[in-house]
This record gives C-alpha cells, structure tokens and sequence, in this order.
C-alpha cells in the first residue's frame, strides 16, 4: 500500500513527510532540533514537560507540543521564536526552582539533559522560589540508587520500568507540583525491582544512578597486599570508547587493555573467554536436556542476572527451566582464584577479581548465594558499570585516543569470535548453536552465522536442522517480552501438548548488553544497531569462532575442570536459583 505523503511548512520551508509523523521528528529531518526533556524516542511521548512547544502560524498562533503532535496537511509551523522562547525559559525556570543545584557533585555533571537545556538557554540563576522535595535517597538494592530530591517528574523512569520491561517497580502518585515518582513498595528492594538499570538510562537528571563502587576498586589498588585482577564485558569494548572521544560502536579492545595496565590492574583476563566457559557447559547441558533427555524443556539461558531475577520473582514455578550455567564473568572469576593462582603461585586470598560490565544487576549477582562463592572466597569481588569505568579513565587523564595497543593475559583472556557476540540479543543462541552443532555432528555448521536468531525484533522464533534433528528456538529482546513466550511454554505443559521451543534465550535489556543499564547514557536503536555491528564485525574478522575451538578453553578442561558438567566444572561453573515471589501471574 502507497504511504500517505503530508505537505507543511516548518520555519517557511515546505516539506513532505509521511502522515503520522510528529512534528519533532519532522523538523529534525530538516535539520532543526527543538528541544525536548521528557521525550525519548524508546518510550511513547507524553508531552509532560512542555519544552518542545511551537506554534501554528497559521491556527491563531495556537501552541502544540511537538512530541505527540502529528502533522497535517497544511500546517505551518514556528518552531523558534522569541515568544517560543520564552515560554520554554518559563517552563525551565519551573523545573529549576524544584531541583537541587548541585551539579557539580553529581553523577550526571556534563551529560544531563536538563543542564545542557539551562545552559543553552543561558539560565544562571532561578527566578522562583525553590521548592525542596523531601523523600530520601533510597539505596537499599546496592545496584541502582532513587533520588527523588533530584526528580523532574518526566516520567520516563516509569515508562521503562512499567512499558519497556514489563516489571513494576516505580510508581507514581499525586498530580501537578505534587507528584512523586517513588518504589512501588516501602524501597526499592521490597518492589519487583530486577537490577536491570533502564531506569537509569532513560533518565534524563541524576535522580536515578547506579551504586557506585569505584571508590572499592582505588582502594584494592592502593593496597599493596592485593593482587588486583579485571576482566572486561563484550559489550564494553564497543561502548565506552564513546563518552572518550571514538565513535558509537567503535571496538577499542586492545586500547581498554592499555588502559587497564595503566590505571594498575596487576592481570587482565577478558570475560569474553567465560562467555567461551560458558557455552561449552550450557550448550553441554541443552544436548543432555535435548539429546539425553535429562532435565526440562525448554531451556532457557541463565547469563542475565536481570532475567534470573525477574524468573525467580515473576514466574518461580519455571526456575527448573532456566540453565545452571553461571554466567560468564562468573565462571572466569573462580578459574581467576583457583586455576590461574596456582599456575601463578598466587595466594588466592590476596586476589581481587574486578569485573567491567554493561549492567547494574551484575553488582548484586555476585553475591546471589553460596555458589559465587565457589573458589573458596568471593569470586567476584567487586562490579563496576561501563560509566564508572569510563570516568575513572578521565580521572586518571588516560588519553585512549594516543595510548599504545596492549593484549591481555592469554591464560584466562583468549577468546573466540561467539565469546564476543555474546553481547547482542541473539548472540548467546548464535554462541551455543554453533557448538551444539559441533557436538552433534563432530564439524563446525558450514556457516557459522545463525542470522535468524539477529536483529531488534522483540521474539526471534526459527526452526533449525541440527544433523536432521528440529531445534525450536526463541530469542527474547527486553523483558515486556518475555511473559508471552512464557505464557505459551505454560499453556503447553498444562495442556500436556508438545512444547513450543526447545531452547530460549532471554536478554533483559532491548538490544542485548550493548545497551544494558550500566552502558553510556544516550542510548537508542542507533547506538544499539552501531554497537552491535562492532561486535559482529569482530567476530567476523578473527579466526578463532567457535567457543570450542578456543585452545586455552581445551587447555583448561584438559589441565583442571575435566569435562563439562563433570564434578569439578558443576562445582566452580554451575549455580541453583531459589523463588523470591513477589509479583503474583
């Protein structure tokens, strides 16, 4: 069917656009921003803060906000005037004379939306009088922190809390000056909260960010008793270069590691050789589960702690559906602690195992229950976000556009091209498909990428041939889409009929890691897309990609786990969930 094209003016130039167009999406595409504040293109507009207000020139002078409003045939449009202007000032003004001015000691200083706004306007002073918001800093998950001192009643937290991920956690209650944005319990750790960290990104001020731990990890490094060790993310790599001066999507591994030996890390392991752990004991488990029939179908994965807490607290009576392989950052920690300390004469109680991740709930994974402790101490000591990272890298005046190329330690830090793609929604699947083939068939696919399985759809649903054997898969991109995959598996096992998929991969996050709660601020389908291309385009370019054919992998089975799913790997490489209800299906 022919699209409907629609004639309007903007600033007296005609333009042609598709109907159902907003007017702010109309006047970017002719290269005139109009400002907004609670608008995010993730999120359906609201129109709650007024900033993108213009006028109809030919309707009276009539005000619309720009975000909700689609264009006519017709229209013509002010966009930038001083009387537009004024009424935008008007409205910064209102909001200013609700927020602390503390800029300067908080977290978003230099990448706040509200800031950039005051300053483009040249606001420098508050004409109201202020109005203190007096509800405390809860604090009580350790992962993402609720100011509401510093909250512009956008309502974007509560978007992507409630519409994006389908977990209701934050609340809203009372109406105009009076409304508040709280947990939808006593504090957040009573709510539904998973730790996912959407609200932090789609949050505009400083009124909700991650549990910051960096102060942690300068302390281990100014003690000269530890031996301080850090793994990366595969998503990391193709994100935090952009708050440093590279391009969206940019892989700047070898650079990070540069980094890393810079700043003090005394070892520099990659958690992309724990995502190749990873894939040999959880493709290992899916066969004994398909093959052996041991264990239910479906499977689902297990590497978003996010996910694993929205099971256990949404759908606990399907917890024996989820994989008990540990995730990657937390099988490589323990091998840190045992394996590598013994083949490097290291005390493993002087070890501290940092971990570098694209996401907030990653911080309370680490102590989730007796099994992350499976080195006999804290595998993973402490979790910081690409963010904190990126502006510990500032702090110490690294400048990761001139510093030379470094490679990390190849013991636990060579890694295979699917390691790397674990951090795209798919990526997982795509990761263990190729050596569930492998362990099938004894030969690598013939083509080894699993396009199916790609891309931003919400569910990706194929059928594969595996050596003449149907593998049912669904990839799930966010969790708002997770409760229908899971609703079907449920109504098939109670109708005793056969089950819909075989095999299930859950990312909590749209897009996969690549835009996790810890990632840049900023992010969107573009820098999703961007950042996924650099990890695709790396596991395109490097020889080694197949989790199985890594031969450090081989090295470490042979010299200390065994065999997958054998009693040592079950030990250090395994976990079990418990049921903490608190939503009720």
């Amino acid at each position: 069917m022919e699209q409907v094209k629609i004639n309007l003016k903007i600033n007296g130039k005609e333009i042609t656009v598709a109907k159902g167009t907003k007017l702010l999406a109309a006047a970017r595409r002719v290269g005139i921003i109009i400002p907004t504040l609670c608008y995010h293109p993730d999120i359906k507009p609201t129109a709650a803060c007024g900033i993108c207000v213009v006028k109809m020139n030919n309707l009276g002078g009539k005000y619309l906000r720009a975000c909700v409003t689609e264009v006519q045939e017709g229209m013509d449009v002010i966009t930038h005037d001083a009387e537009i202007n004024k009424v935008r000032r008007g409205i910064l003004d209102l909001i200013l004379s609700a927020h602390p001015n503390d800029c300067l000691n908080c977290f978003r200083n230099g990448e706040c939306e509200l800031q950039t706004l005051a300053a483009n306007f040249g606001i420098d002073e508050v004409r109201f009088d202020k109005l203190k918001q007096t509800e405390p800093i809860d604090d009580s998950t350790g992962a993402v922190v609720f100011n509401p001192e510093k909250c512009i009643k956008c309502g974007r937290c509560l978007y992507a809390c409630q519409e994006l991920q389908n977990v209701h956690a934050i609340t809203c209650i009372n109406r105009g000056f009076n409304t508040v944005y709280l947990p939808s319990a006593d504090e957040l750790s009573q709510s539904p909260c998973v730790d996912c960290g959407q609200c932090i990104t789609h949050c505009p001020v400083g009124a909700i960010h991650e549990h910051d731990d960096t102060q942690k990890l300068i302390d281990a490094l100014g003690d000269s008793d530890k031996y301080v060790t850090v793994q990366m993310a595969p998503s990391v790599r193709v994100a935090v270069g952009e708050t440093l001066g590279f391009e969206i999507g940019e892989n700047i591994t070898a650079q990070i590691y540069s980094a890393m030996k810079i700043i003090g890390f005394d070892a520099i392991f990659d958690t992309n050789f724990g995502a190749d752990m990873t894939i040999m004991e959880e493709a290992s488990e899916f066969l004994d589960r398909f093959v052996n029939k041991k264990g239910v179908l479906p499977m689902t994965t297990s590497c978003c702690p996010a996910w694993v807490k929205y099971i256990q607290e949404y759908y606990p009576d399907m917890l024996e559906h989820v994989s008990t392989a540990k995730s990657p950052h937390m099988m490589l920690a323990p091998m840190a602690k045992t394996y590598y300390a013994e083949k490097m004469k290291i005390d493993p109680s002087k070890i501290f195992n940092v971990s570098i991740m694209p996401c907030t709930a990653k911080k309370n994974e680490i102590t989730r229950n007796d099994t992350m402790n499976s080195s006999g101490y804290q595998d993973v000591d402490v979790v910081i976000t690409t963010r904190e990272f990126a502006r510990l890298i500032k702090r110490l005046g690294i400048d990761m556009l001139n510093i030379k190329a470094e490679t990390c330690d190849s013991i636990l830090g060579e890694y295979s091209g699917a390691g790397t793609i674990f951090g795209v929604t798919g990526g997982v699947m795509e990761a263990a498909l190729r050596t569930a083939v492998n362990s099938i068939t004894g030969e690598n696919p013939e083509k080894l990428e699993f396009t199916d399985v790609r891309g931003l759809d919400g569910v990706k649903e194929c059928a594969l041939d595996v050596a003449g054997n149907e593998v049912r898969v669904a990839v799930v991109n966010g969790l708002k889409n997770a409760e229908p995959v899971l609703e079907k598996v449920k109504e098939a096992k109670a109708n005793g009929s056969e089950v819909p998929y075989h095999f299930i991969e859950v990312m909590a996050c749209f897009g996969g890691c690549v835009a996790g709660g810890g990632q840049p601020y900023g992010t969107t389908n573009a820098t999703r897309v961007k950042r996924a291309r650099g990890l695709y385009s790396e596991d395109d370019a490097i020889e080694l990609r197949c989790s199985h054919d890594n031969p450090e992998i081989q090295k470490l089975y042979e010299d200390f786990l065994g065999k997958p799913l054998g009693e040592k790997s079950h030990h250090y490489l395994h976990t079990h969930y418990e049921a903490t209800p608190k939503y009720k299906k």
